[in-house]
């Protein structure tokens, strides 16, 4: 009878203990879900802001371009009336007058025009400096390991994977403290920017200790990043987002090693300020 009963005990508590961890092991993954889905929700956002403004960017610049040709049409036409008008002396000084302040009125539209196109130009060429510093620095590092270019008015600095991180890992090395520090720099210049750093896998099937997937490598690489950027280079926290896509924006083909390598990377992607250009259009109060 005593055997029964202790074999019942050994049973029992054993229950116990496989309950508790199933029911931590349930409560981890709830945790990681939802940091996940406000990662995502974050990242969506962002997206949401770029392409927001490309989109206005872009018809922008196309109601410019037919507003200056407009402009242009009509100031060349109403040179031509008024002086053939001089030429006949048929108009009164009141009607000259009049003339005179509508053709002053189209050349400060046209002005505005003017403005807003050298501000678009400005806005290229500051993008432009910021490459050729990020360059500059960068310059001793082989160019399939760091990239930096510009799409849409968007700087996008490519990091590969291997330059930051040990395969499978998110813990940053030492090498990668070296190329962090020098991004830093240039960034630390450019007080008023906002970025947002995404991690990016390969298609490879991943999980690994506190790591579920893919998905949770990419964001732990980049909130990796963020840290380092804020605790060692001291770059404001309030102007970084972390982000991860996982496997889900590739740069190259997944099927072959070169390919994967590619896909591999940490992108720190400089945001466009949107909020500043945009107040160029707002008319000033009379």
């Amino acid at each position: 009878m005593k055997i029964v009963t202790v074999v019942t005990m050994i049973i029992f508590l054993g229950s116990c203990v496989s309950t508790r961890k199933f029911n931590d092991q349930a409560s981890q993954l709830s945790r990681e879900k939802s940091a996940h889905a406000v990662t995502q929700q974050n990242l969506t956002n962002c997206e949401n802001r770029v392409k927001d403004g490309e989109m206005k960017i872009a018809d922008l610049q196309s109601k410019l371009t037919v507003s200056s040709n407009r402009v242009s049409a009509l100031k060349e036409n109403n040179d031509q009336t008024l002086k053939q008008l001089e030429n006949l002396s048929v108009i009164t000084n009141s009607q000259a007058e009049s003339i005179k302040k509508s053709m002053e009125n189209i050349g400060a539209q046209n002005q505005m025009i003017y403005s807003l196109q050298a501000s678009l130009a400005q806005r290229d060429s500051l993008n432009m400096a910021l490459v050729m510093n990020l360059k500059g620095v960068l310059d001793n590092i082989n160019d399939q390991d760091i990239n930096v270019k510009v799409v849409k008015g968007v700087v996008y600095i490519d990091i590969s994977d291997k330059m930051l991180f040990n395969s499978g890992s998110y813990e940053i090395t030492e090498r990668a403290g070296e190329v962090l520090g020098k991004v830093a720099r240039v960034l630390n210049n450019q007080k008023d920017i906002e970025f947002m750093v995404v991690g990016h896998t390969d298609n490879v099937p991943f999980r690994r200790g506190d790591l579920l997937d893919n998905w949770d490598l990419s964001v732990k690489r980049s909130t990796a990043v963020i840290r380092v950027l804020q605790n060692r280079y001291g770059l404001s926290a309030a102007k970084m987002t972390a982000a991860g896509q996982s496997e889900y924006q590739p740069v190259a083909t997944n099927e072959t090693a070169d390919g994967r390598s590619l896909n591999r990377r940490t992108t720190i992607m400089i945001l466009p300020q949107l909020d500043q250009f945009f107040k160029l259009l707002e008319r000033p109060k009379k």
